[in-house]
């Protein structure tokens, strides 16, 4: 449900901002009493057990509550999380939280308590030492898991433990090898570019250069970090709403605390104003969703409660890393960041972003984000639907697969879906070449052109290895043509979707020779064949696979063809009225 004192709450100050922490927080407190390990109010499972389950219930709240107690606010209620934090820690405890092995969600719940530890060092004690130390002993995968491990070091040396300095030295500098330029960062794997470049790599390396401000990576941090923002800013639009895309997407209002962090480090990376207009816009759009239970606490989902959407590591306490947007109450009250006028940023229409495999245009009412060349090389769930749709849109949202099985349940909105003449689709996933090319020009394939004036993105994919088919991508804001050049040895149905539309607020829809039209009292979404040989139709998905809206009409244009070479082109429209 909508957290009616959330969602009223202005968000001007840091007083609001302590008071909407202390509401989400407080929710929580009922269960403390009742959990073994830490917190368990929650039924579904993850790739982890029930104990870590309890645990990262227990730490992920500390994103939010050593900043505000940081930044001089109140919380009695942090008594009784470190009493489940001494007896977790403690080896004779009953409740002990168990050696760590490789591999551990547990290391990643240390990041919350380095942070604690960093804020306040007065909260240490020896089982805590000790229990943190064994991240230094395990392996973990090559992402921003070490960064991790950096946080507990620097801890660990602020409280005068020992640490590792060999680790220290060697995380950090296998975080700077996935440095791509343009304040962009690659999540260890050279295909992957999502939110945690923002809520990760940069968030980390801002708190390590506020920790270090004499080391050699802090001024580095604090300069990538500047740069990024520039970047960054376009993926919000004026509603506060940012683009989703890739994993972890229940973590929500995490988005926004890439611009706390930068207050929390004094980094003006953009002008006091526009920072906080994209900090707290984000954070009021988030409070008017349904995103808590009728008890109140955060759920799995995104814009509604939503287990289909989710990750093998999303248990019912996962979403309070979301909290990582209250590292501002950090920030002493005087601080510029909260004397400054909220200002809108003046961020351009048209972004290329070589990077990040990506081409973003927008306007105040939506951001689209054209990426290519993405993936997840780790098998993780609806990856294809997560980073390899054709477009990505902050007011339409996506969707995820039901199953593989028709194009209802499949959801294929933004993305074209290929079977053989059967009802088992697939979609674009891990590509065989890309380019994404910026400038003005034109396309030609076969007897189709199109003029392109503010570049394109090609892909060159094989959802069998005897079907090869080459799509060419132009954003034309907020339409854009999509040309795909199939050659195949297979039968084959291709359905090429548009941007799917709230069945609640339907208004309009209709199926003409060449077109699919769905309007609602906010949405346009259209799609118009360009090559003569696709049937429009308007399918109703199955509930729960958009991430924005619960249930969903989709357009498509479907075609079938005999094994051969052709050529399909269509122009997709989603505006918001």
């Amino acid at each position: 449900m909508v957290h009616k004192k959330l969602a009223a709450n202005p968000l001007r100050t840091k007083s609001d901002l302590a008071n909407a922490l202390r509401e989400i927080l407080t929710p929580l407190e009922k269960h403390m009493a009742d959990s073994t390990y830490g917190l368990n109010f929650g039924g579904s499972g993850s790739i982890y057990n029930e104990k870590i389950r309890e645990i990262e219930a227990l730490l992920r709240p500390l994103w939010g509550i050593a900043p505000l107690l940081a930044g001089g606010g109140e919380y009695p209620f942090f008594e009784k999380y470190l009493d489940k934090i001494a007896a977790g820690t403690n080896p004779d405890s009953p409740t002990y939280w168990g050696d760590v092995g490789p591999f551990d969600q547990r290391m990643v719940e240390m990041a919350a308590l380095a942070l604690t530890l960093l804020l306040s060092p007065k909260h240490g004690h020896t089982n805590l030492y000790n229990w943190l130390s064994q991240i230094n002993n395990h392996e973990m995968p090559t992402n921003n898991w070490h960064f991790f491990r950096i946080l507990v070091n620097l801890a660990l040396k602020k409280c005068g433990q020992p640490y590792s300095k060999t680790r220290l030295v060697s995380d950090l500098a296998l975080m700077d090898s996935c440095y791509l330029g343009g304040g962009w960062y690659k999540d260890g794997e050279p295909s992957q570019m999502d939110y945690y470049i923002p809520f990760a790599m940069h968030f980390y390396g801002i708190i390590y250069a506020v920790t270090c401000p004499d080391c050699e990576y802090a001024p580095v941090f604090v300069s990538r970090a500047k740069e990024f923002a520039k970047t960054f800013a376009a993926y919000f639009d004026d509603d506060g709403a940012a683009v989703p895309f890739g994993r972890s997407m229940a973590y929500r209002f995490a988005q926004s605390g890439f611009w706390g962090v930068l207050a929390y480090a004094n980094i003006e990376a953009l002008p006091w104003g526009q920072v906080k207009y994209l900090a707290m816009q984000n954070l009021r759009h988030w409070f008017k969703q349904d995103i808590f239970t009728f008890s109140g606490e955060l759920t799995v989902g995104y814009h509604y409660p939503n287990l289909v959407m989710g990750e093998g590591y999303n248990a019912f306490g996962s979403p309070y890393w979301a909290l990582k947007a209250f590292i501002v109450l950090a920030v002493d009250d005087s601080h510029p960041f909260w004397q400054a006028k909220e200002e809108k940023p003046s961020v351009p229409s048209h972004l290329y972003i070589p990077e990040a495999r990506s081409i973003l245009q927008r306007d105040g009412n939506q951001v689209q984000l054209f990426p290519v060349g993405q993936h997840v090389v780790t098998n993780m769930v609806h990856t294809p639907a997560k980073y390899a749709k054709f477009v990505y849109s902050s007011a339409f949202g996506f969707s995820v697969q039901r199953a593989p099985v028709g194009l209802k349940q499949g959801a294929f909105d933004c993305t074209l879906a290929v079977s053989e003449q059967d009802e088992y689709f697939r979609m674009r996933d891990v590509v065989a070449a890309f380019e994404v090319v910026d400038g003005c020009g034109c396309i030609r394939v076969g007897d189709f052109s199109c003029e392109y004036e503010q570049g394109y993105l090609y892909s060159k994919w094989q959802p069998w290895a005897d079907v090869t088919i080459e799509s060419y991508i132009v954003p034309q804001f907020p339409a854009h043509v999509r040309i795909h050049v199939v050659d195949s040895k297979r039968p084959l149905t291709l359905a090429d979707g548009g941007f799917a539309v709230d069945s609640e607020r339907l208004c309009f829809s209709e199926t003409e020779n060449n077109r699919a039209i769905l309007r609602s009292d906010i949405h346009v979404s259209e799609i118009t064949c360009l090559t003569g040989n696709q049937k429009p139709e308007i399918i109703p998905l199955e509930p729960n696979t958009n991430l924005l809206y619960p249930r969903c009409f989709l357009p498509y244009l479907v075609s079938s063809h005999e094994p051969g070479k052709y050529i399909i082109a269509s122009k997709v429209l989603g505006r918001v009225l």
